[in-house]
């Protein structure tokens, strides 16, 4: 691997440093918008859940100066403590974002960070935006050379690529010189880690907060020249060495001309993003056709070994791991049609009559299903049979769709947290970010 990729790590620090936000078309940072509205819903609504309230209780623990905000807890901690929680909070539903060059989801690593620091330093709105839209790309660019390899290693990339993410994103707010972003990109990369092992589990929420957490941690010290390799992507046992990839000169030359923000793909099921082909699929054919549960036979989910390694569950326990079962998801969205929050509870999950259709659905890795697609085939009990096919990451609405779509997904999700009068109230703030001063004037109405 030695040689191959010469200065990569050197052109995503030029990238970091010296993108003139001139540059980047405004309708990036109408996206940028729409993204962080999305993520903020998620975030007031997993604000709740227990394991955010642990690591309030671990961070109250330790002490710490109040310089960053805790959304929705009326309270401030200092700024690395505030991304670890908020990355955690709004990655606890699964509900946020995903981007298929970052092979997971890229906001819960980048917001959480970037608003802290923003807070404390006193940035502007349209800086924000600028540098989340910066970090995202550097994410999305080593995602890419990183590749499927990386993620069916066992490596979970919103972990990874998150804390690479945070810390170029942090490095363009702070104003870092092309030298510290390097040493940013070092010290973030070589922090990162998050097994997929742990999904299920309070660890995958976790992985999001940590990986905000680590990447802001990068760029503060490398402020203060704090030093790492200089080619801690292409180098000699570097980061494509080691957790797999390499780099694609294609996907670098790509960089400043092409931005993956528009990419982003919202969720409108709080589950796992492999689950949606296929409870999209099942439920267009029981819509078209008008078939009654109980006339269903069989239904046979034709999935990937990518969709299976993150949703590959077939006996879910709780809400939590019912995010991460396919028959589950199908089942749940045929029964009930409800497949926000409310659908992923204990009881829901171990509910007799969900686990009945659960019974009657098989999932198959397909070799031909590559990516989060899948076709599904439902037998009926009079010997009929339908098919349809979904690929959720192919069917991204446009800007105009999106805006919508995400306004509805916000207030659905805040209104029961903050009231319909806050709730609007910011989501117009939100509307109007890029002419904020000072995102002090955003945080203030976040406790």
């Amino acid at each position: 691997m030695s040689g191959n990729g010469a200065g990569f790590t050197a052109k995503l620090a030029s990238f970091i440093v010296n993108t003139n936000e001139q540059n980047i078309p405004e309708w990036a940072y109408e996206h940028a918008k729409v993204a962080f509205m999305d993520w903020l819903a998620v975030t007031f609504a997993g604000k709740d859940d227990p394991l955010v309230k642990i690591l309030i209780d671990y961070v109250e623990m330790m002490g710490g100066k109040k310089q960053a905000t805790i959304i929705g807890y009326n309270m401030k901690k200092d700024v690395s403590s505030a991304a670890l929680i908020n990355g955690a909070a709004s990655h606890t539903l699964d509900y946020d974002d995903t981007l298929v060059s970052f092979f997971g989801h890229p906001s819960v690593t980048v917001f959480p960070s970037l608003l802290a620091l923003s807070e404390w330093r006193g940035k502007s709105g349209k800086e924000f935006l600028t540098a989340y839209i910066i970090g995202l790309q550097v994410g999305g660019t080593i995602g890419a050379c990183a590749s499927l390899d990386h993620y069916m290693a066992g490596w979970h990339a919103t972990s990874t690529l998150g804390h690479i993410a945070s810390a170029a994103a942090c490095a363009r707010l702070l104003g870092l010189s092309e030298k510290q972003a390097t040493y940013a990109l070092g010290i973030g990369a070589t922090q990162s880690s998050g097994l997929k092992r742990v999904f299920g589990t309070m660890c995958k929420p976790f992985h999001a907060g940590r990986s905000s957490q680590s990447g802001l941690l990068a760029a503060l010290l490398a402020e203060k020249n704090f030093t790492s390799a200089e080619d801690i992507f292409e180098g000699p046992q570097g980061f494509f060495e080691a957790l797999k990839g390499k780099v694609n000169e294609d996907v670098v030359s790509m960089l400043g001309l092409g931005w993956d923000i528009q990419n982003l793909n919202q969720k409108y099921h709080a589950s796992c993003h492999a689950t949606h082909s296929p409870l999209e699929a099942a439920l267009s054919i029981i819509k078209k056709e008008n078939i009654e549960l109980d006339a269903i036979k069989s239904i046979t989910v034709h999935s990937s070994t990518l969709a299976l390694s993150a949703a590959g569950k077939t006996e879910p326990a709780s809400g939590l791991e019912g995010k991460f079962c396919i028959p589950y998801c199908v089942a749940n969205a045929l029964l009930r049609e409800e497949t926000g929050m409310k659908a992923f509870t204990d009881e829901k999950v171990n509910d007799p009559a969900v686990r009945a259709i659960m019974k009657k659905i098989n999932v198959i890795n397909d070799p031909k299903m590559q990516a989060l697609e899948s076709l599904v085939e439902v037998e009926t009990t009079n010997g009929k049979s339908f098919q349809a096919f979904s690929d959720i990451l192919q069917q991204i609405p446009s800007l105009e769709v999106k805006k919508e779509r995400v306004a509805s997904k916000f207030l659905d999700l805040c209104e029961p947290v903050l009231g319909e009068k806050k709730s609007l109230a910011m989501k117009k703030k939100i509307e109007t970010m890029d002419k904020l001063r000072n995102m002090k004037s955003m945080t203030r109405i976040l406790l």
